[in-house]
């Protein structure tokens, strides 16, 4: 199974080993075709992601399952651009995923490097990661969050085979995109090795990947509501009984340590999600009144790759940086240094540092100028 395990770091203490948003590139704003209900949820969805390593609220991912409407996002694009020649297409995805990454896994890499790090030849998944790059304990919270990369890669890789059998019988299909998980759960758990992991995550996102699929080829605005209210709130239900009924095995009842109650939860929730906005067309187009709120969404998308794979490292930095603050009688008096709440304050201070500082490898990634914000 994939290193799912999250946890908060708290200020004044070391950090918790925690891991873990959308890799598409944004396309740019409304009037060039943008829906901005889509960059909404992936805005939220990495919002929710920071929250939930800051917090460690296990019930974070029941609120809103970041990961799975992630997956759904990137599939409904994937199948957009599949449209073109397949090879242009890969070569495209390839290109917008790996500068960014091998520009943050250098840091990571040179730091884990210092602090006594010997690799081996699986460095080579640094460079492409099709499995979990390896790295030590001091670096394993900014490391840990690349799981989801490697998934999404995966995916990409296989959906020009995987849209192909979904065009063959689509709802069959779509359904059966849950069957793996289940094979996994209650058949066979897979090798305990990088292959074994991967399997683990491409199964419990396979639905919201497929599902992404039918919201572009318009199944889900044909399916009836009352069908889908159904179906949505018995998964759901489904997901959140198995996650309580099995808290004791994994010691919580956090989606991210149980693949079942994850697959099945956020297959209820992202199906209401993608089934409404096709049903009903919501677009959200009256964001663009916010300017503001529609200026920050554009900025999430654009970095969201940058944010994803940055929030980790600044989070680990707001510790250290927060214990400077005790040394200073003024901030010890005023501040809330014990708070949460501060050290997610500064985590996303940080965060925005790194936006700054480091985001315009996504713009060269995409072949665009270069710039501090979108």
């Amino acid at each position: 199974m994939g290193a799912h395990s999250r946890g908060a770091v708290r200020a004044g203490a070391p950090a918790d080993t925690a891991p873990l948003p959308q890799v598409e590139a944004a396309p740019p704003a409304r009037a060039s075709g943008r829906d901005r209900y889509f960059d909404a949820l992936r805005a939220l969805a990495l919002i929710r992601v920071v929250t939930y390593h800051t917090f460690g609220w296990a019930w974070a991912g029941m609120v809103f399952p970041s990961m799975g409407i992630m997956f759904a996002l990137a599939g409904t694009l994937m199948a957009k651009s599949l449209e073109r020649p397949v090879g242009k297409v890969i070569r495209s995805r390839l290109r917008r995923l790996l500068p960014p990454f091998w520009f943050w896994g250098f840091f990571v890499v040179l730091a884990m490097l210092v602090h006594g790090w010997m690799p081996g030849w699986e460095i080579v998944y640094w460079v492409v990661p099709l499995g979990d790059p390896p790295g030590n304990a001091w670096g394993e919270q900014a490391w840990e969050i690349l799981w989801y990369l490697r998934t999404y890669l995966w995916f990409v890789l296989l959906s020009p085979l995987l849209l192909r059998v979904f065009r063959l019988a689509p709802i069959p299909v779509l359904f059966l995109s849950l069957a793996p998980v289940l094979v996994l759960n209650f058949v066979w758990a897979g090798p305990d090795n990088r292959f074994g992991s991967a399997l683990w995550d491409l199964s419990t996102y396979f639905f919201c990947w497929i599902l992404g699929f039918a919201h572009r080829d318009g199944v889900l605005r044909r399916l009836r509501p009352a069908l889908v209210v159904v179906l949505s709130l018995a998964a759901v239900g489904y997901g959140g009984w198995y996650a309580f009924a099995h808290q004791a095995d994994a010691g919580t009842y956090d989606l991210d340590e149980i693949p079942l109650a994850q697959a099945s939860w956020s297959a209820g929730y992202v199906l209401l999600l993608m089934w409404a906005k096709a049903y009903y067309r919501i677009d959200f187009a009256g964001l663009t009144r916010f300017r503001r709120t529609d200026r920050l969404v554009t900025i999430f998308n654009a970095r969201a790759v940058t944010i994803y794979l940055w929030h980790e490292i600044a989070l680990i930095l707001a510790v250290p940086l927060i214990d400077r603050f005790w040394n200073v009688p003024a901030f010890e008096k005023w501040l809330p240094l014990d708070s949460q709440w501060f050290m997610f304050g500064i985590g996303w201070i940080l965060i925005a540092g790194f936006v700054l500082a480091c985001g315009w490898v996504e713009d060269v990634a995409g072949k665009k100028k270069p710039t501090l914000l979108p």
